[in-house]
């Protein structure tokens, strides 16, 4: 500690003493340690940097004394104790940092050879106690106060300790040597485009080989106009994933409309090519019940997990995907539908909440290395549209932000709605590629099967293929 010979002024000791009385986690010679090391190679200052932040300093002086670095720093002057001291009266701070005295000392007792990596993690694990405590006791407030309910706080807790675990693990800038190190497969997988691994196949011959597949960490945006069938897709994508006899993977479906009931009925009655309306009149055949007791033995057999909590909002899905992915890791996630989300805290507009929500979508499903597909309502511009009511970017409702986060935006159109009297119309669909981040967009064409509510590739399409 500080030795009692050390020349500082009483109002920074004063302070000191404030601090640690609190109790909370705080190493001040570690603290003083690194600005002092600082202080003699201040080329030292960029590797500091990209660890520390301001606020990982428990003192409110060394606080000060790091931001004024920084300026010093971004101005490309160099970091000593004159320029340091200067900065700091600039701003009128300099007693309040405890006196060109105390400025001096910094580096009192600092090894000739100092190991300046060891105290920027001991400041650095410090400042992490301190959040957690700090976090830990914003929970316990809340649980005392009795004003949430205990499963918004749970959601709370877990959302909160998960970001200050993001924050501690950050990564690093990577060499591409590295990079195709860790690649899957190594560098021979890299080159060869045969080998390399593709997204999750959506059951779409066409659409499949447009985009490759729904790939891991990508925002997948499906939108249109209502009675479209967008519902529809979303499930039959997430169906054809559950249960792929290849490789089934876990899909989570977020349902903020329809109860959990309508969309198993759906899902069921699509495989089973069983018409819905029969279904819920009770009318069917016995090679009728028999396909719908396999297609249900089927479903509930798949990793598909559905929740039809409305009004969810972004923490509440985060923790239990963690939940799921934990438990039985995640392929896709399917979130029906994004204007029915709710957002924490106040907005200006309606417009500044659904940016909010894209955006931590975005971040989720960057986070949880899973495609998120999430579908979204159009305004209604393509009615109005005269001739071509094919919906474009500009027709995402409520936010322009959506087509910015997207890494791909797709919209459902089928023109027999809008030309009902055209026979030669019915049962085709189009699946538009508006947008695609990292590929070519086009126009896929589908069957749509109304009766099944089920989107099919049409017959021209698996000509060739193993499901033809």
């Amino acid at each position: 500690m500080l030795r009692a010979g050390q020349i500082v002024d009483d109002q920074f000791m004063a302070s000191l003493d404030t601090v640690f009385q609190k109790g909370l986690p705080a190493n001040a010679d570690a603290e003083r340690f690194v600005l002092g090391a600082i202080l003699l190679e201040d080329a030292a200052f960029v590797s500091v940097a990209a660890t520390l932040d301001a606020d990982d300093f428990s003192l409110e002086s060394h606080r000060r004394m790091f931001l004024r670095m920084a300026e010093l720093s971004a101005r490309g002057e160099r970091i000593d104790r004159l320029t340091l001291a200067n900065e700091l009266m600039r701003h009128s701070q300099l007693e309040a940092a405890g006196g060109l005295s105390y400025l001096i000392s910094l580096d009192d007792g600092l090894p000739r050879l100092f190991n300046l990596d060891s105290y920027v993690r001991i400041v650095k694990d410090k400042a992490l106690l301190r959040r957690i405590i700090m976090t830990s006791q914003g929970l316990i407030d809340k649980c005392m106060m009795g004003e949430e309910e205990p499963v918004s706080i749970l959601a709370t807790a877990e959302d909160s300790l998960l970001r200050l675990g993001d924050a501690q693990t950050g990564q690093a800038l990577k060499s591409t040597h590295e990079l195709v190190e860790e690649f899957e497969g190594g560098i021979n997988t890299f080159l060869d485009p045969s080998k390399r691994i593709r997204g999750i196949s959506t059951g779409y011959i066409k659409f499949d080989e447009l985009t490759g597949g729904l790939h891991p960490g990508e925002l997948i945006i499906l939108a249109s106009r209502p009675s479209m069938g967008k519902t529809a897709l979303a499930l039959n994508i997430g169906q054809h994933v559950a249960t792929s006899p290849q490789n089934p993977q876990a899909v989570a479906v977020f349902s903020l409309e329809m109860s959990w009931e309508s969309l198993l009925q759906r899902m069921v009655c699509a495989a089973a090519r069983v018409d819905q309306q029969k279904f819920r009149a009770g009318y069917l055949g016995q090679e009728e019940r028999r396909r719908l007791a396999h297609a249900a033995t089927q479903i509930t057999k798949a990793p598909l997990f559905i929740d039809d909590t409305a009004g969810a909002g972004l923490m509440d899905i985060h923790s239990k995907l963690r939940r799921v992915k934990a438990e039985h890791g995640l392929g896709l996630v399917i979130v029906d539908y994004l204007q029915l989300m709710s957002g924490r805290g106040r907005y200006e507009n309606r417009n500044a909440e659904i940016s909010s929500l894209s955006r931590g979508l975005k971040l989720m499903a960057k986070e949880l290395k899973t495609p998120f597909l999430v579908l979204s309502q159009l305004s209604r511009a393509p009615e109005t549209r005269p001739g071509d009511h094919r919906p474009q970017l500009s027709d995402l409702r409520e936010s322009g932000s959506i087509e910015q986060d997207a890494d791909l935006v797709a919209f459902i159109f089928r023109e027999e709605v809008y030309k009902p009297d055209h026979e030669n119309l019915k049962g085709f669909a189009e699946l538009i590629v508006g947008k695609q981040r990292n590929g070519p967009i086009g126009r896929v064409k589908l069957a749509f099967l109304r009766e099944f509510t089920k989107f099919e590739n049409l017959t021209e399409d698996l000509e060739g293929t193993s499901e033809g």
